[in-house]
């Protein structure tokens, strides 16, 4: 099965540059309600994804002087790269088999999709594989059982 069926193409997808302020980062988030979400280089180069805990530690770990967490205001030196973690979904590129893509889903709300250059092109929801290998799921017994009757 080619994943291209299920790829909800960039210009569908939400997500931020890696140059953005961790105020415009975090303000992206909430205004689409998501907990995680893409993050790309202008140059269109998938870099990782940031989720709502990245946004959360710099602001519990850094302090001030008298040791009160930091305040959005004294956070908008912060970018959206100095907090990303790269290792968190991984990327994909348009060939992966369906069992690598499985694999992925397990433990990611969606999978980035990069070409062969590391550009990213969109992403891969675990509802849509949800949802595909549940019409599968039931498909496939009504064919055996027509096929039984024949």
């Amino acid at each position: 099965m080619n994943i291209a069926y299920f790829l909800i193409p960039k210009s569908n997808v939400s997500f931020l540059y890696d140059d953005f302020t961790f105020r415009q980062g975090l303000e992206k988030m909430r205004r689409h309600g998501y907990t995680a979400i893409p993050v790309i280089s202008r140059e269109g180069k998938y870099v990782g994804t940031v989720s709502e805990g990245d946004f959360l530690w710099p602001l519990l770990e850094t302090g001030d002087s008298s040791g009160a967490p930091v305040s959005m205001k004294g956070a908008e030196h912060l970018h959206v790269r100095d907090i990303l973690r790269r290792t968190t979904y991984p990327p994909v590129r348009i060939t992966v088999t369906m069992e690598q893509l499985l694999s992925n889903a397990m433990n990611q709300n969606f999978i980035p999709v990069v070409d062969d250059l590391g550009n990213f092109t969109g992403i891969v929801t675990r509802r849509d594989i949800l949802l595909y290998l549940s019409k599968r799921a039931t498909v496939q017994p009504k064919r055996e059982l027509a096929q039984k009757i024949v």
